[in-house]
């Protein structure tokens, strides 16, 4: 785990936020917990699929 790096990511997403709370702009995220969780959802779905080593390839699948 790269920690400076997700450091670095924390604190651009909170210098994004406040940019946007300074400008008046609704972030482009989820304003309650629930979708919030539902990100994390989305991510660690993808990293357990990523560890687990499975693929499938969509335009394979389709005939492409």
């Amino acid at each position: 785990m790269n920690i400076p790096l997700i450091v670095l990511g924390l604190l651009t997403g909170a210098l994004t936020g406040a940019f946007f709370a300074l400008v008046d702009v609704p972030i482009p995220a989820p304003p309650e917990l629930p979708g919030l969780m539902g990100i994390v959802g989305i991510y660690l779905g993808y990293r357990l699929v990523e560890l687990s080593g499975a693929s499938l390839d969509a335009l394979e699948s389709i005939g492409l």
